[in-house]
């Protein structure tokens, strides 16, 4: 056992927030079932593959985001669009704060056996990051499509991207959950 890993305590995994797509039922044909310890390192491993992910496309985007400002044709911008511009910067920096939080907590905690919580604590960070960056993108593609785009169509195009996001990235995710639970709810009767 590393110094960041507790043994697990699986009644209060079963109501975690990340952990609910692990209570899965083992089918014939199905790998040995894990064992506390390999659920939470396993765990912990697809929290930085996917903070890897989002950590690169936040930090990209927030860079853009800031050299924008030292533009010629930022100066041109309505006061409606600098505060499109303002909100859009201040939740890229939130999002960024919270996509490479869980870097920072293993950093801290590493050693306090820990890891159970760390890698809950990481999961509702990187969820939280998530919502921040799809806003972040909707209120950049607001920002740009305003600019190029005549008319209301800029909001109908954002509306419509943000409606993706929202599907995609929450909406089937949940779907999927809940198909899976009711699949598992039929297997146990």
């Amino acid at each position: 056992m590393t110094m960041t890993e507790q043994p697990a305590q699986s009644a209060r995994e079963d109501t975690a927030c990340c952990a609910r797509h692990d209570s899965h039922r083992s089918e014939p044909g199905d790998e040995a079932p894990e064992t506390p310890r390999e659920r939470v390192n396993r765990r912990w491993n697809e929290i930085l593959q996917e903070t890897r992910v989002t950590q690169t496309g936040v930090q990209i985007l927030f860079g853009f985001l800031l050299s924008v400002a030292f533009t010629p044709l930022f100066r041109e911008l309505e006061t409606l669009d600098r505060a499109i511009y303002v909100t859009t910067v201040v939740l890229g920096a939130a999002a960024t704060g919270s996509l490479i939080a869980p870097v920072s907590l293993h950093r801290f905690l590493s050693g306090q056996r820990m890891k159970d919580e760390l890698v809950e604590t990481a999961c509702r960070l990187m969820m939280c990051g998530m919502v921040l960056l799809a806003l972040t993108i909707g209120c950049t593609l607001l920002l740009i499509l305003r600019f190029v785009v005549p008319g209301v169509l800029a909001e109908v195009l954002v509306g419509a991207v943000m409606l993706w996001f929202g599907l995609c990235w929450y909406a089937l995710p949940l779907l999927l959950r809940r198909r899976a639970a009711r699949r598992s709810r039929t297997d146990d009767a």
